[in-house]
């Protein structure tokens, strides 16, 4: 009996995915056929994936095609499953030819055509493609434009900024770039907001009454009445407005959390998480606008903070150094959050530089993540015993923006937008806001705390 072996996503199963099986089977007797398992399609980079493994199995399944359905997991595992399974001949599309022909050492190694005019990316374009709209005033939407090419659920169709100067590659590159933001929903399904946070109430108000679902950068609004107040006129028109920290969303960061949640290092009893920059700032629209280190890192810094420990801390205070050329603005901010069993400390800088990283302590073992830790894609469990630590490493394509714009396409599709951030999270992390707005009234403008 000849046994054939071939590997795939099978996401959105079709003709040129049915055929692919048919010619693979006439290959043999036996087909073995190995479905990529969600996390190792995104370890890959892989992120467009709409369906869930066993939906993907099931179709697989349904075509009647396979002998055996098995799951690939990891890198590597062709070469196990070929001898396991006593395999003749691996095969796989043409459009990987070359690529596999090390296999050739432990079976027989056949590239077949693909069906022409026939793909998932084409599949999930035409039928879920998210027209997006950017609002804002910073070059940092240079990068959210790049990564969008990556991502074939959302298509980038219009900017709106009252200054372009850093923003010429994008404005050459969509259809509408318009100073009136009104003019821009006109053509978009969301928008896209990165501008300051003092303006992010309105424009999100005029978004959502458009009709328009909205992924806006944190902190989202900074008052705790206004954030219910938009999330109550979300849910009356049924849009989604999802909060965007790129953190979150990284493969590595959300397998730490679920790591800790399944008692890995025990019972937490501390987080402390570190976030500081240099940075230039320019102009935000009509006004110079310096985002605070509250305001530009606080959300990244407390958001392992809320996810493990959660939102009902007893005490919270600040220790604030102002910005001598934006006195309005905070330089450093340390912030100490008190719960009855534990305690979180996160310190954010924009003036001030220290190391980045996480450290998140239990009774049974703690977990480090280096800096910059808000980029994870690895990071260490360690123990009292050095020899039981544990190394974790997941590949992190990009800076996250694009795994956060398709969990936001699959919000929309969903009604979801909670999966990876809740909504008491992000309430939590506008209350923080507004207390330490009002913290600081009462010193702002002086000078004996500037840097």
């Amino acid at each position: 009996m000849t046994k054939v072996i071939t590997y795939g996503t099978y996401d959105l199963l079709h003709y040129g995915h049915i055929r692919l099986l048919e010619r693979a089977k006439a290959l043999g007797d036996y087909l073995i056929v190995g479905v990529t398992a969600d996390d190792f399609d995104r370890q890959r980079g892989k992120i467009n994936v709409q369906q869930t493994l066993e939906e993907r199995v099931a179709s697989v399944k349904s075509t009647g095609i396979a002998d055996k359905i098995i799951i690939e997991e990891y890198e590597g595992q062709k070469i196990d499953d070929i001898k396991r399974y006593g395999v003749d001949i691996f095969t796989v599309g043409s459009d990987w030819e070359g690529y596999f022909d090390y296999l050739n050492e432990y079976c027989k190694v056949v590239y077949l055509p693909r069906t022409q005019g026939v793909s998932s990316s084409e599949i999930r374009a035409e039928e879920g493609s998210l027209k997006l709209g950017m609002l804002g005033y910073s070059s940092f939407l240079n990068k959210v434009y790049k990564e969008s090419q990556y991502v074939n659920a959302v298509d980038i169709t219009a900017l709106c900024s009252s200054d372009f100067t850093k923003l010429e590659d994008v404005r050459e590159n969509i259809p509408l770039a318009t100073n009136k933001f009104e003019e821009m929903l006109e053509g978009v399904d969301a928008v896209y907001i990165h501008s300051h946070p003092s303006l992010h109430a309105e424009e999100i108000r005029t978004a959502l009454q458009a009709g328009k679902n909205v992924l806006c950068e944190s902190p989202v609004v900074l008052k705790k009445t206004q954030y219910d107040a938009l999330m109550d006129l979300a849910a009356e028109k049924s849009l989604v407005l999802m909060e965007a920290i790129r953190t979150a969303y990284m493969l590595a960061y959300s397998r730490l959390i679920l790591m800790i949640k399944g008692g890995k290092i025990g019972k937490v009893v501390s987080v402390d998480a570190t976030c500081t920059s240099l940075r230039t700032y320019g102009n935000f629209g009509e006004k110079s606008r310096k985002w605070g280190s509250l305001e530009g890192w606080g959300p990244t810094a407390l958001l392992p903070v809320f996810q493990i420990l959660g939102t009902q801390y007893t005490e919270m205070d600040f220790f604030s150094l102002v910005d001598e050329e934006y006195p309005e603005t905070d330089a450093f901010t340390k912030v100490n959050i008190r719960y009855p069993e534990a305690t979180a400390t996160i310190k954010v800088g924009t003036g001030v530089k220290s190391e980045g990283e996480l450290i998140i302590s239990g009774t049974k073992g703690y977990i480090y993540v280096p800096a910059p830790w808000w980029k994870t894609d690895y990071f260490e469990v360690r123990f009292e015993h050095a020899e039981e630590n544990k190394r974790q490493f997941y590949k992190l394509e990009g800076d996250g923006i694009r795994y956060e714009l398709v969990e936001f396409a699959h919000a929309i599709h969903s009604g979801n937008a909670e999966f990876y951030i809740s909504r008491n999270v992000t309430r939590a992390i506008v209350d923080v806001m507004e207390r330490f707005n009002a913290s600081q009234e009462p010193r702002r403008g002086e000078d004996k705390l500037a840097l």
